[in-house]
C-alpha cells in the first residue's frame, strides 16, 4: 500500500483537505453589514463543510482500496470533480463581499486538485503494468 506513489498523493491530499477545514480561504468586509469576516468551511457554511469532510473522508478510504483499482480510480474521479465544485462554492460567496484577500491558505485547493491528479496518473499507470505482466503470462 505505502510503496506505491499514488498513496502519497492521497495522504497528501487528505492532509491537505483536512487543514482547509481550519485555514481560511478569504477574508475581507461584507457588503451588508461592513462586518470583517474569514471565509471557510466551518464558518457559517453547513455545505462546504459537509463536501469537504466527504471529500477528505472518501480520499481516506480510497487509499485502503489499493486492490481493486477500477473503483479506486472512480473515487479519485468523483474527488476532483467535488473538490472542483468546493472550489466553485468558494469563488460563489466571494460575491458577498465588498473587498477582502485571498489567504495564503486557499492554495490548498489547487494543491489537492494537483494531488488527486497525480494520483489518478499512477493508479492508472499501475492498472496498465498489471495488465501488461498479465498479457506476458
Amino acid at each position: 500500500m505505502i510503496q506505491r506513489v499514488q498513496t502519497i498523493w492521497m495522504i497528501l491530499a487528505a492532509i491537505a483537505v483536512f487543514l482547509t477545514l481550519q485555514f481560511p480561504f478569504y477574508s475581507g468586509t461584507l457588503a451588508a453589514d461592513n462586518s470583517y469576516y474569514i471565509l471557510n468551511a466551518t464558518n457559517h457554511n453547513f455545505l462546504l463543510l459537509i463536501l469537504t469532510s466527504a471529500l477528505g473522508t472518501g480520499i481516506v478510504i480510497d487509499i485502503f482500496l489499493y486492490k481493486t483499482r477500477k473503483i479506486q480510480m472512480r473515487i479519485i474521479i468523483i474527488a476532483i470533480l467535488l473538490e472542483c465544485l468546493i472550489i466553485f462554492l468558494y469563488f460563489r460567496q466571494l460575491s458577498q463581499f465588498s473587498s477582502g484577500n485571498f489567504a495564503l491558505w486557499s492554495v490548498f485547493h489547487l494543491l489537492i486538485l494537483i494531488f488527486l491528479i497525480l494520483a489518478a496518473k499512477g493508479i492508472y499507470k499501475d492498472s496498465k503494468l498489471i495488465k501488461e505482466s498479465n498479457r506476458l503470462r
